[in-house]
């Protein structure tokens, strides 16, 4: 599975509307966005614009490309671009941010030479 963290801005002047059109995501885009594979999908917010995606999926180019086939898709971006700052993340898309921790991972590496020496 692979886990994909972002980041977005979003216009400070309209992070509240943007945080309340998340309450009710429309329940064709949530369907959609689970048939393409997007699993455990969390937005966080900041009040300067900043958000930071984070969902778990097994392929996110294929998972993108599912979205960016479907109507409703097209419908809830055009929605929410107003939403993103000036020549900022909307047109070119979520900066997606590298991993550089994972505590299962590393406890994973850490078992597995324990139980390499315990033998």
């Amino acid at each position: 599975m692979e886990r994909v963290c972002f980041r977005m801005q979003v216009r400070p002047d309209r992070m509240e509307e943007y945080i309340e059109r998340h309450r009710a995501v429309w329940p064709p885009m949530l369907r959609a966005l689970r048939e393409a594979g997007w699993t455990n999908y969390s937005l966080f917010a900041q009040d300067d614009g900043t958000v930071i995606g984070y969902l778990e999926t097994p392929d996110y180019e294929a998972a993108q490309a599912r979205m960016d086939t479907t109507e409703i898709n097209a419908r809830w971006q055009a929605s929410m671009r107003p939403f993103f700052a000036e020549g900022g993340s909307f047109e070119a898309g979520p900066v997606r941010l590298r991993e550089v921790f994972h505590l299962e991972d590393q406890l994973a590496a850490v078992d597995a030479t324990t139980e390499g020496r315990a033998q």
